[in-house]
């Protein structure tokens, strides 16, 4: 992460990341010789083991801060990918269609939040994950999403089948 970001950034992140898992950065790939990065971080599922979740976000450098005019937040885009990654135990998770908060990161000052949820498709036994962008005003339709069929010995209930 660019330091501007890290300055900028610091409080707002403490402030939304309460309760969220956290996740590790094990990619960064630039995009064009102005410093602009996308960044590609590992999410582990806190309520469902054996699932690793990897997003990627695109982070402004100080330059393009410049040159644009826009200095407290990164753009929207944004991309999802889950896959199994060991036996899979859940925990006690949402089953509503809301589902819950998995990750969420500061993407802006205060206003916008990168957003990863899980939701329980029951009819197709499925877990979903939806990345999206939160903001308080004009919320963006940027989002994707990835799916885990829970079927095989691998998949166990904590609480029991729902």
């Amino acid at each position: 992460m660019s330091a501007l970001r890290n300055l900028f950034l610091g409080s707002a992140f403490l402030a939304v990341s309460a309760g969220a898992t956290s996740a590790e950065v094990v990619g960064k790939v630039g995009v064009d010789w102005i410093g602009n990065d996308i960044i590609i971080e590992a999410v582990s599922d806190p309520e469902v083991k054996g699932v690793t979740c990897h997003v990627t976000y695109f982070d402004r450098s100080l330059i393009d801060r410049f040159k644009n005019g826009n200095w407290f937040e990164d753009p929207s885009n944004n991309s999802i990918a889950c896959r199994q990654t060991g036996p899979i135990e859940i925990g006690n998770i949402d089953l509503s269609k809301d589902g819950s908060e998995v990750f969420r990161q500061g993407m802006s000052l205060i206003w916008k939040t990168l957003v990863v949820n899980r939701i329980y498709d029951k009819a197709n036994n499925t877990l979903i994950y939806l990345a999206h962008s939160r903001q308080v005003t004009d919320g963006s339709a940027k989002m994707a999403i990835s799916t885990i069929p829970l079927y095989g010995q691998d998949v166990v209930w904590k609480n029991g089948k729902p």
